[in-house]
Parts: C-alpha cells; sequence; structure tokens
C-alpha cells in the first residue's frame, strides 16, 4: 500500500550525497526536522523496496513517533544527541523493539517481537537515530548473498540481477539506494566487508569486542561475530561507531573505550609508512578483473609515498575447514532444537544438510582445534605486523555475482562457492578490518579492498581506509535511487 506523506522542501537532497553528522547536525539546529528526515526515508523505501527488497519490515507509525519526539526535544532546547533524527534500518539478526527477529528463517518468522533493543540499537537510539525497520538477511546469515525462504532475495541496487553480497546485504542495499543513511551490520565471516564491497560502501569490521553484544542471551557466533554501524563513507561510519564502542558488563568480550576520539582520528587520516600488500594470502585464485581494480588502489597508495611490500603466503594455507568448524557449530546450537519438527523441512536445504553433517560428524574436539587454528593465524598475524602497520588485500576473490547462485560467486566466469575467500581470516583473528571501494569493474559493478590492522588497532585501520578513500576520490552512486 502506497503511503502519503506531506512533501519536504530539503528533498532535492539524496541521503547518499549528505553525511550523516551534516543531517544531524541541521536537526539539532532546528534548520531541518527530525520527521522529515524519516519521511523521506519513507518516501524512498516506498518507491524502491519493491525492486530492491533491501526492507522486510517498516513501522512507519512508530518512526514518525520517535522524530516527533526528536522535534519536540529540539523545540525545548535538549540536545537529542549527536545522530538526532537519523534514520535507521537494523538487520534481521539485531533485536530492536517492536520487530520480529527472524533471522531470515522460517523457524523464528512467526515469534513475538522484541520487546527491548539490542545494547547496538539502544546506543543508536540514544544518540537520537530513529529505527525505520528491519533489513534482509540470509538465514542465520549463513552466507555471502542475502536471500531466504520468508523474504525473498535481495537486490545490488548497482545492478538487480546482482546480489549485493551478505549477509548484511540488506542493510547494504538499502545505503547504496539512498532509502537510509546509516544501518547495523554483523561480521562472522564477511558479513559487513562482503556486501560494502559489493555496493560500493566504506565498511569496517571492528575488533571483536569493541561493539558489545551483550543482553540476556549470549551472542550467536560467539568468538567470530562483532557487530557494528554501516554507511556509505567512512566518516558516518565513525560518527556512529563512537556512540556504540565500549564496555558492556552482560558482554564477556567487550573491550574498554578507547580514550581517543574515533571521529578525532579522521583529523589525522594517513596510511603508515610501510604496508603489505597480499593479492592472494597465498591461497586464493582471484577474478582478473578483481585484481585489475585493486592494484590499481595499491598503486595510489604508493604515490601517497607508501612503501608497499608485496608478499604471497599470509597463511599456510586456506583457513576455512577450521572457520566453517566453529560456524557450523554455532548454527548447530541455534537450530538443533527444531531437528526433526515440520518446521525443519523449511530450512535451507543446504544449511539443513550441513546441520545433519554438523550433528553426525563434529566433535567437541574439532570445535577446539577449530579455535586452536584461530590462534595460530593470529599469531602469523603478530609476525607479519612486526615488519608492517598494515596488510592490505582484495576484499572478495570474485566481482558481485549474479542472483541465483545460492552464495556461490563467479571468479573469471567460472562458478567458485568460496569467492569470499579473503575475509573470514580475520574474524578468526578477530582483526580489525576495512573495505574501501577501489572502483567499477568494466561491467559497472564495485569492488572492494581490505585493510587489515593489528589486534585492537582499529584506529590504525580507521585512518588508514578513510586517507585511502579520500585519494581514490570515489564517489560515484548506485543508478537505482538516483
Amino acid at each position: 500500500m502506497t503511503r502519503r506523506f506531506e512533501p519536504c522542501y530539503v528533498w532535492a537532497m539524496d541521503f547518499r550525497r549528505v553525511s550523516v553528522t551534516a543531517l544531524a547536525d541541521d536537526v539539532r539546529a532546528g534548520r531541518t526536522g527530525a520527521r522529515e528526515l524519516v519521511t523521506h526515508a519513507l518516501e524512498r523505501i516506498d518507491a524502491l523496496n519493491p525492486s530492491v527488497n533491501a526492507f522486510v519490515a517498516v513501522d512507519e507509525t512508530a518512526a514518525l513517533e520517535a522524530a516527533a519526539q526528536v522535534d519536540d526535544m529540539v523545540a525545548a532546547g535538549r540536545d537529542p544527541g549527536p545522530l538526532a533524527g537519523i534514520p535507521i534500518g537494523v538487520k534481521d539478526l539485531e533485536d530492536a523493539a517492536g520487530f520480529v527477529t527472524t533471522h531470515g528463517s522460517p523457524v523464528f518468522a512467526g515469534g513475538a517481537a522484541a520487546t527491548v533493543d539490542s545494547s547496538l540499537v539502544a546506543r543508536l537510539k540514544a544518540a537520537g537515530c530513529i529505527v525505520i525497520g528491519k533489513t534482509n538477511t540470509p538465514e542465520l546469515g549463513w552466507k555471502g548473498d542475502t536471500d531466504n525462504e520468508v523474504f525473498g532475495a535481495t537486490r545490488n541496487p548497482w545492478n538487480l540481477e546482482h546480489s549485493p553480497g551478505g549477509s548484511s546485504g540488506g542493510s547494504a542495499a538499502a545505503i547504496a539506494s539512498g532509502m537510509v543513511p546509516l544501518a547495523t551490520g554483523s561480521d562472522g565471516g564477511g558479513s559487513i566487508r562482503i556486501p560494502s564491497s559489493c555496493c560500493g560502501l566504506s565498511g569496517m569490521k571492528p575488533s571483536l569486542g569493541r561493539v558489545p553484544s551483550g543482553g540476556a542471551e549470549p551472542p550467536d557466533w560467539q568468538h567470530l561475530s562483532t557487530k557494528g554501524p554501516m554507511a556509505r563513507r567512512l566518516v558516518d561510519v565513525v560518527a556512529a561507531l563512537d556512540v556504540v564502542v565500549g564496555p558492556d558488563a552482560t558482554d564477556l568480550r567487550s573491550l574498554p573505550r578507547p580514550e581517543a576520539s574515533w571521529p578525532a582520528a579522521l583529523l589525522d587520516a594517513k596510511m603508515p609508512v610501510r604496508v603489505a600488500w597480499s593479492p592472494t594470502l597465498g591461497y586464493a585464485p582471484v577474478d582478473d578483473e578483481v585484481l585489475k581494480v585493486c592494484t590499481r588502489a595499491v598503486a595510489v597508495l604508493e604515490s601517497l609515498g607508501v612503501e608497499v611490500v608485496e608478499i604471497e603466503p599470509v597463511f599456510d594455507e586456506d583457513p576455512v575447514r577450521d572457520w566453517l568448524t566453529l560456524a557450523m557449530a554455532y548454527n548447530l546450537r541455534t537450530l538443533a532444537p527444531y531437528r526433526g519438527t515440520d518446521v525443519w523441512k523449511r530450512i535451507d536445504p543446504v544449511l539443513a544438510a550441513s546441520m545433519e553433517w554438523a550433528a553426525e560428524s563434529l566433535t567437541v574436539l574439532d570445535v577446539v582445534r577449530a579455535e586452536d587454528a584461530c590462534h595460530r593465524l593470529n599469531t602469523r598475524l603478530v609476525d607479519l605486523f612486526h615488519d608492517v602497520r598494515l596488510l592490505v588485500t582484495p576484499t572478495c576473490a570474485g566481482q558481485p555475482p549474479p542472483r541465483g547462485l545460492d552464495g556461490s560467486g563467479m571468479i573469471n566466469g567460472a562458478l567458485d562457492a568460496n569467492w569470499v575467500r579473503f575475509t573470514y581470516p580475520f574474524n578468526m583473528t578477530r582483526s580489525p578490518a576495512a573495505s574501501v571501494c577501489a572502483g567499477l569493474s568494466v561491467d559497472g559493478l564495485p569492488i572492494g579492498l581490505q585493510l587489515v590492522g593489528p589486534q585492537h588497532a582499529d584506529l590504525v585501520v580507521i585512518r588508514s581506509a578513510a586517507a585511502l578513500e579520500t585519494a581514490l576520490g570515489f564517489d560515484e552512486i548506485a543508478p537505482i535511487g538516483s
């Protein structure tokens, strides 16, 4: 059903062409109303979501009521917060009060609405953000594509015949098409970086524990997944990170808040003197077009005076088996109670088959040995970072894949089930890692370059990614939404 709203005088503007902080500053100063921002978001969702399918639930009444409260605070001379009036989408693996957290699964789609917000959503709302609705995700966030039986497939705003990546593909597509300027994501194997790469965004996976996963229930993917905000450009990601990082007593892994200001780090945005460039990590086949675009971006680094040391083997072998052991064990913990029930037949067949394998084959020792592998991968990075300050790789081994490949991708025209080989090792090491758009393929699809930093060196990654983003000067926006 089409919604009807009063026209807004500001909206010759595009969320993709103005920073989140500028929008919030206008709201705080009374130059723009929060209701105007929310109304614009709702209008863009109405116009674009039927073709993109980024949002799976929207509550316009609650969003407009929250916007009115922000405007009332401004009128009363009170400050609603540094992100006042910013409309956001919440990934459907994350609790937002009033919405069902379906996890993209028929198992949970009929559940009750959440009554409290996750720590991440609560902190964003406390800073003035307004939740518009929930964004799409693959079932339990298990693959690098965004589709599920409950809501269908999300499409890439750069080309609707291609995937936006996953598992935060709904959030990435919503931002890339201009539906909202900010959304939440989570990254257990690349799920912020992969869709950021596919949709032309700058994405950041913070160190594990920077953004807490507190609450009454244990986190889904324990030692692999970290949460964080997503936006089109790094300045907006950092503005949102600044209000959500910091300890939570209910999260055993949460880290103390760094003393330095996260936005202030952008004032000193620069690349380290010496970085490592690994086009394959020692094991990954790479699409020729991806390699060409990423190599060109690395040359830009060198033009900035950065000493680039090319290395092939970072790790002795692809750690995918150990990553899968952990990921499947975590998902089995979630889905085990539903094995043998009627709803099990509606679970994604590949996911269900992997769960059956995990239930029959995985042992406690397998899981512990996979954790041991995380330790060994990290010690390799410790050795590497004695010599360089940053590791640079492609974000994905393939371009944004055509739709309908069920999580697989394409590398040089051949089907490849593991086109995301560059991201999950750094979930295992808990490293901070960013993706910056390095440019477009000949077919006009975005390609990302990944920057990985030492343990807990989030600010190093932020400064470097911001410097690279500026040097590359990529400022094109997706054709859908323009």
